[in-house]
């Protein structure tokens, strides 16, 4: 398996985020630093444009826009526009490097011919009233003093310090979400706390109906149905929107924009129940198990099915996600297994059956040895036999090979 950058630098540093209460003044100043951001990132993109239009039109005399061509045309901006000097360079070169990275990516996925649905798109302009603040600083351009936040151009910031930080911050990013709250989101050096071993393994199967089956009975994921629970309000915060929703190319009224925080509110809400279910679950099967083995599923086809609403409340996704991370921060093993015939194949002896299982069969029945278990169960199981972690199964499975990788 090849680890990227991107994904090894994620392996060893962890982000810790606060709540910020922001004085006028200071929300002022943060707002005007994101506007020249702003205005830097559509400058990229418009460059990028322009040079895409040039090697079209022109394929023998071919230009390029990397790093390189950005700093200086960030550079020449600010040499002849006061109102970009007013504000830190550091976070606009790091606005012009996090353009790089996206434009990199999207040409990235290009050239791996990945199909359409699951490219990265090339960046795009950030509206006044659509992009919400982003600013990343580096470590010259932030310090800690007293409890409170100093960024460079002066903006000081009182931080709710909910918990510790473990280390010395190497970055920051501060933003504010949908519902106009504001947070510090710190990258620090990945704290491993081990905890003792407990000679347990567990393997973990993703689903609709209960989003875990495992093959432990008290270790078991049911589904919350949290959006549906909620799904009474959000439609009424939908109608309201609906009923004001502007003419396209007009600018939304007030009335919309004052209909859209509730909705907004609300979404919040549910997304983090979700986050709080799926770490309070992992936090128990990390703690109870040595070695977990977790289906490798990636849920993103739901979404073109019927299941995709219930798919969506589920959160399959963040939950494995928050699996692996307690898993990595408690130095636990975490065996990711291709989810290919995972429901075909028998946990007891590793037949194959000749035909897939329809959804609607939630029983497994093995064909060669007669065995008989939920569906479910039994791919539970089967993580288990595929990573080499269940004795009476290894003999008669089929050999794991590339079918199983480590969690970066």
């Amino acid at each position: 398996m090849v680890t990227t950058q991107r994904e090894a630098d994620e392996a060893v540093h962890a982000r810790y985020t606060y709540r910020l209460r922001l004085s006028s003044t200071a929300r002022t100043v943060l707002l005007a630093e994101w506007d020249r951001c702003r205005w830097v990132w559509n400058e990229c993109v418009a460059k990028s444009k322009a040079v895409h239009t040039h090697n079209t039109v022109h394929p023998a005399d071919k230009q390029t826009c990397g790093p390189a061509q950005l700093d200086l045309m960030l550079t020449e901006a600010r040499r002849v526009t006061p109102w970009l000097r007013e504000g830190s360079s550091v976070v606009q070169q790091q606005i012009v490097r996090d353009f790089g990275c996206s434009r990199t990516k999207a040409h990235k996925d290009v050239k791996d011919r990945l199909p359409l649905r699951q490219r990265a798109g090339m960046p795009k302009w950030k509206k006044k009233r659509e992009a919400d603040p982003t600013l990343n600083y580096t470590q010259r351009g932030f310090r800690l003093k007293g409890g409170r936040l100093h960024l460079a151009g002066g903006i000081v910031l009182t931080v709710v310090w909910s918990r510790d930080l473990p280390a010395e911050p190497s970055s920051v990013r501060v933003y504010r979400d949908s519902i106009g709250h504001w947070y510090a989101s710190f990258v620090v050096p990945a704290q491993v706390q081990p905890l003792p071993p407990t000679g347990r393994v567990i393997g973990v199967d993703w689903g609709v109906k209960q989003t875990a089956t495992t093959t432990s009975d008290a270790h078991d994921l049911p589904h919350a149905q949290h959006g549906k629970k909620a799904r009474a309000k959000l439609s009424r915060y939908g109608r309201m929107m609906a009923r004001r929703k502007p003419v396209k190319g007009q600018a939304a009224s007030k009335g919309y924009r004052e209909a859209k925080h509730p909705r907004a509110k609300a979404y919040k809400k549910v997304a983090r129940q979700r986050q709080d279910t799926g770490r309070k679950w992992a936090k128990k099967v990390v703690n109870d198990h040595d070695v977990i083995a977790v289906e490798d599923f990636r849920p993103r086809f739901l979404t073109k099915t019927s299941m995709a609403r219930k798919a969506a409340d589920a959160a399959i996704g963040a939950t494995k996600k928050a699996l692996i991370e307690m898993g990595r921060k408690h130095a636990r093993a975490v065996h990711l297994v291709h989810p290919a015939h995972t429901t075909m194949d028998c946990a007891a002896c590793g037949a194959r059956a000749k035909h897939a299982l329809p959804l609607s069969e939630r029983t497994y029945t093995c064909t060669a040895c007669g065995v008989v278990s939920p569906r479910d169960r039994n791919s539970a199981r089967v993580m288990l036999v595929r990573a080499g972690l269940d004795p009476a199964g290894v003999e008669g499975a089929r050999p794991p090979g590339p079918l199983v990788r480590e969690a970066a």
